[in-house]
This record gives C-alpha cells, sequence and structure tokens, in this order.
C-alpha cells in the first residue's frame, strides 16, 4: 500500500502563502491626515484683500442705490408742472430736476461749446448758450444739445442761434463739481469758445454776469434753436454698477476660499 505524506506538502504551500501574502497584500502605509495650518503669508494676504474687496463691491453697491433714488427724483419732480425761472439768484436744489421755463435772448458771443461728447459713437459738443433772461440782467445756461465735430478737430463748428426773444422749456440739471473745470484751450485771452467742462462759478466769474447755478436741458419738441437732445438719465450704467459690486464680493469670497484650501496641509 502506498502512503502520502501531506506535512512537508502542507508546509511548503503554507509557506508559499505567506511568501505570497507577504510580497503581494502588502498595502503602502496611509498618508498623514490633513490639518488647517494656514502659512503667514497668504493669510496676511487674504486679511488685506478681502476686506478691500468687500468695500469695493460696497462703494459699488452704494452708488447704484444713488442713482435709483436719483432717478426717483428726477420721475417725481420732472412730472410736475412748469416752474417758471426767476429772475433773482436761486439755490440750486430749488430748481433740480424741475421742468423749467424761461422767456428772454440768447447770448451767443458767451456761447461754448463741450468738447470729448459722443452720439451713436461719434464725437462732438454740446451747445451751451446763456439765455438773458427779460426783466432783469440775471442769465440762465440753456443745453441746446449735441452737435457733430468736424473732420479736423482744431477747427470750431460754427453754430446758428436764434436772434430775438424765444421760449425755452425743459429740464434743470445742476452739473457735477467733480468732473467739470473750465478751462481756455487758446490762451490768447479771448472768449474761449470750446471747453471741457464747464464749473458754474468760474463761468459766471468769466463771463462777468450773474447766472443761475442749473443747465436747462431744451425739450426735445421746444423750437429754441436746439440741435440732438437724447438726455441721459440718472440711473444710466445703474446695473453696470449692480454687476461690478457682484464682482467684487465674488472675489472676496473666491481668496477666501483659496485661503481655507491650501491652509489644510498634511503633517510632515
Amino acid at each position: 500500500m502506498t502512503s502520502f505524506s501531506m506535512n512537508g506538502s502542507d508546509r511548503a504551500g503554507s509557506d508559499d502563502y505567506a511568501r505570497s501574502g507577504d510580497g503581494g497584500t502588502t498595502r503602502p502605509p496611509a498618508a498623514p491626515p490633513r490639518r488647517f495650518r494656514p502659512r503667514w503669508l497668504p493669510t496676511l494676504a487674504a486679511a488685506l484683500l478681502v476686506p478691500l474687496f468687500i468695500a469695493a463691491g460696497q462703494w459699488q453697491w452704494h452708488k447704484a442705490g444713488a442713482k435709483a433714488e436719483l432717478q426717483r427724483q428726477y420721475e417725481t419732480l420732472g412730472s410736475g408742472p412748469a416752474v417758471q425761472v426767476p429772475a433773482e439768484l436761486v439755490a440750486a436744489e430749488s430748481l433740480r430736476y424741475r421742468r423749467v421755463a424761461a422767456r428772454g435772448t440768447y447770448e451767443p458771443e458767451r456761447q461754448i461749446l463741450i468738447d470729448n461728447q459722443t452720439y451713436r459713437q461719434r464725437a462732438g459738443f454740446q451747445v451751451v448758450t446763456p439765455l438773458r433772461i427779460e426783466s432783469g440782467g440775471m442769465r440762465v445756461l440753456v443745453d441746446r444739445g449735441w452737435i457733430p465735430g468736424l473732420p479736423e478737430h482744431d477747427r470750431v463748428p460754427e453754430v446758428d442761434t436764434p436772434a430775438g426773444t424765444v421760449e425755452v422749456s425743459g429740464l434743470a440739471v445742476v452739473p457735477s463739481s467733480r468732473f467739470f473745470t473750465l478751462k481756455d484751450e487758446r490762451g490768447d485771452g479771448a472768449w474761449p469758445r470750446v471747453w471741457q467742462n464747464l464749473d458754474m462759478e468760474r463761468y459766471a466769474a468769466l463771463a462777468g454776469f450773474p447766472v443761475q447755478p442749473v443747465v436747462i436741458r431744451l425739450d426735445p419738441q421746444s423750437p429754441a434753436g436746439g440741435f440732438v437732445r437724447e438726455w441721459p438719465q440718472p440711473d444710466d450704467r445703474r446695473l453696470m454698477n449692480l454687476g461690478y459690486a457682484l464682482q467684487w464680493w465674488s472675489f472676496a469670497a473666491t481668496t477666501v476660499a483659496l485661503w481655507l484650501y491650501f491652509g489644510f496641509r498634511r503633517k510632515t
């Protein structure tokens, strides 16, 4: 009878299995856990940038709100009956955004052209002419609208101005003191016909007569010597301000997210 011994075979198989297990199923050591340990330089950058981004967004948001409030005043005050422009000096706020009317004569010798004004991607000028109000020496500036510039920019276009008594009507606006300044482009002592901006006080000082602190934007339907009159609204570009606000706030959120993401590091 033949007998078989399984002891050696069993040990060999066991050894092979053990060796196979040792060599084939060994797993790499687990990676150390990630811990929140932000570096000082990114932390400093985030601490500086996040408040800056938030403040910039709030600034744009407030600008949009201010434009909305001006638009509300524009629509409320502008819908009322026309107010006659008085022959004595008044406060600017008493006429702002109100429909006004005045009777008098244009004075083209003190007329100015506001440069760098565009209409449908074409460069030109706004024609601003003083109107001498009847029964006194008070003037009020009338923005008669836009005219195109000449191909030679150093040449000034001629402007037709009605003679005699005219009736003007329109909306009274207060020019911004932050952006309007007078400048004599020619420097020859003559009355400067072309202006980059308009400062009401300086205009009155150079003109030598009293001027109301508002400008009448001539009604599009008025026959009192007007030109192109598509007047901007106070809330123009308001949506762009809101978009800028959201953009700045998204920068702040992204900065915080990146700081948190790179702040988690593995312990070494």
